[in-house]
């Protein structure tokens, strides 16, 4: 998966805890001004760091935006990653419901994530720019893994076509309610174990 360039990377903790700051008050920002407001002077403020700073690490608001996304998918990998240790063996159900739920729970809670979440809303109307893509190349090794299927080109595409059926249906869910109409997050699970069930039964 590409990785977000960062024009420095951090080497001590102090500097990664400075760079962490930065991407926090980026999300918090996002939240209250949106990306069209978001400065890089804003940031440094809001992060209590000079701008200097901010620049060490990124050359504008959008490299800002793409690192924030890059956490955000670290992080929902490992929240997902974490729900398998409790899933039976072959429980490629449990994998979906874990995926969904998390999206759903970071949707809800983590700052920035409704704007920016994997990457393709910044800015806002631009084509998707791959994160659908990287989504996917995460959950199918999980896939793959609980169910001892082949991590293939098969299974990959399959994979796919089920990430991008979700964000269209979860984009949905949330335009209808802020919190997400749980009637269609409901429609799209279902619809997702329906579609999959066709590569992992």
């Amino acid at each position: 998966m590409p990785t977000t360039r960062l024009r420095r990377e951090p080497v001590q903790r102090r500097s990664a805890e400075r760079l962490a700051r930065i991407l926090d008050a980026c999300a918090e920002l996002l939240d209250e001004i949106g990306y069209d407001e978001l400065s890089t002077r804003a940031v440094a403020v809001r992060a209590g760091v000079p701008i200097g700073s901010v620049y060490r690490f990124f050359g504008n608001k959008r490299a800002l935006a793409a690192a924030l996304a890059e956490r955000n998918l670290d992080r929902y990998a490992e929240r997902v990653g974490d729900r398998l240790g409790t899933l039976p063996e072959g429980d490629w159900r449990g994998v979906i419901d874990a995926a969904l739920d998390e999206y759903l729970r970071m949707k809800r809670t983590v700052p920035g994530f409704s704007l920016v979440d994997f990457g393709h809303r910044i800015p806002v109307g631009a084509p998707a720019s791959g994160a659908n893509h990287q989504v996917a190349d995460r959950l199918a090794p999980l896939l793959a893994a609980q169910t001892g299927r082949a991590d293939d080109t098969g299974l990959r595409r399959a994979v796919l076509v089920a990430v991008e059926a979700a964000d269209a249906l979860l984009g949905l869910a949330f335009r209808v309610r802020p919190s997400g109409d749980e009637e269609i997050v409901t429609e799209t699970r279902e619809l997702l174990r329906a579609y999959l069930a066709r590569v992992l039964d």
